[in-house]
């Protein structure tokens, strides 16, 4: 069939599996280039499909020739009707994996259930052993709990007051004024418990107690601060509750973690295009105008540097810097006080007329459309395409 992007507000119903392979053999290129990395060689990626999990799996096993089993949750393809973008990007990476000899097998379902996690340990005992790292990069808008097996809802709302400021229809340019009602009822709750660190730390005791976790194990899960700007409806609403649940998490499975000389860590990361960070108002015209700043200042990174420098900066030196949260901050770059400065001297100036040359709001789009395997020019994009493809090693 011929794929065509299909979009339905801040998300694409379709995806292209070449596009999809193209970004996938451009983030793998780039950690190529970068030469051989030292990290862990038995990696288990929760989340692995997309944005900073995808990142992190491609850099383990093309940086370090790591073993790497990916959990995710994706629509597979059937025929007329294409798989999501995760699916296919997972079906490029285990093919260019497989290629290499790297052992790569991946377990598609709810991360949350207890089902997967008795599925991915089973998969470890069997090919692994153990495990080294644990790589946490779930974002999911519901779940349901293993124990009670109540469903949960999070939102992305302002606490106390309702938040009203610029946002921008990345898809049409035009900047409006958007409010946000504040959250009410278990809205702060029912957040916390799908984006917090419950899960995470499920995880890490269900495998501790299995002795999959190697010596000197880690793990890192992926958290954002951001700037004042977006703060009433990011770090200081629900989700930064989540946020502050899931640091703080961090430091109980440490302290799990003493006997076998383990450590988690928080990376606090950049502010990139997911299909997370586009559903939020305000944030897309924020990264617009962050876009340009830091590219103008030759200090933009997309998923793939991000991470090649957490691993190669941060995370795996034997003394990891981390700010007096404990939290590596790989938002560094952005939150410069330069670059901060002077996306807040066009936040004042933005309007429908002149966003499209204050702002890359045209990077914003092709990122956006990238994540589901458009927009690139070395894919045909009017010849067929065989849209059903497998996952090599889909368990």
């Amino acid at each position: 069939m011929i794929i065509e992007p299909r979009t339905r507000g801040f998300i694409c119903t379709t995806a292209h599996p070449d596009g999809c392979e193209q970004g996938v053999l451009n983030q793998i290129e780039y950690i190529k280039s970068k030469g051989k990395i030292e990290s862990p060689k038995r990696v288990l990626v929760i989340g692995a499909s997309t944005g900073f999990g995808l990142a992190s799996r491609i850099t383990s096993a093309f940086g370090s020739e790591a073993s790497t089993i990916g959990v995710f949750f994706e629509k597979a393809p059937s025929e007329g009707r294409t798989a999501s973008s995760g699916w296919y990007n997972t079906a490029a990476f285990e093919k260019l994996a497989h290629k290499e000899g790297l052992y790569a097998k991946s377990i598609n379902g709810d991360a949350f259930s207890k089902e997967v996690k008795e599925q991915t340990i089973d998969l470890i005992k069997k090919d692994l052993g153990q495990i080294d790292m644990v790589v946490y990069s779930l974002a999911s808008p519901v779940r349901t709990h293993p124990e009670t097996g109540v469903r949960y809802k999070s939102s992305l709302k302002p606490i106390g007051s309702t938040y009203t400021n610029k946002t921008v229809d990345f898809h049409t340019g035009e900047v409006k004024e958007v409010s946000i009602a504040p959250a009410e009822g278990d809205d702060i709750e029912n957040t916390v418990t799908v984006m917090g660190g419950e899960d995470w730390e499920m995880w890490i005791d269900a495998l501790k107690k299995e002795n999959l976790l190697s010596k000197d194990f880690k793990t890192v899960a992926y958290s954002y601060i951001g700037p004042k700007l977006t703060e009433p409806v990011y770090r200081n609403g629900t989700i930064g509750r989540a946020k502050d649940h899931l640091e703080a998490t961090a430091f109980k499975i440490t302290d799990k973690l003493k006997d076998i000389e383990g450590k988690a860590y928080i990376s606090v990361n950049k502010a990139l295009v997911t299909q997370s960070s586009s559903a939020i108002p305000v944030i897309p015209l924020y990264m617009s105008l962050l876009y340009q700043v830091m590219k103008d200042n030759n200090v933009h990174e997309g998923c793939i540097e991000q991470i090649h420098r957490l691993y190669t900066e941060r995370l795996f030196l034997d003394e990891v810097p981390t700010d007096e949260e404990g939290r590596i901050r790989i938002d560094d770059l952005e939150m410069r006080d330069d670059i901060q400065e002077k996306v807040a001297e066009l936040w004042e100036k933005v309007d429908t007329e002149n966003v499209m040359s204050l702002s890359d709001l045209e990077g914003y789009r092709n990122e956006f459309f990238h994540l589901f395997g458009f927009n690139f020019e070395e894919v045909d994009y009017s010849k067929e395409t065989e849209e059903v493809v497998k996952i090599a090693g889909l368990q």
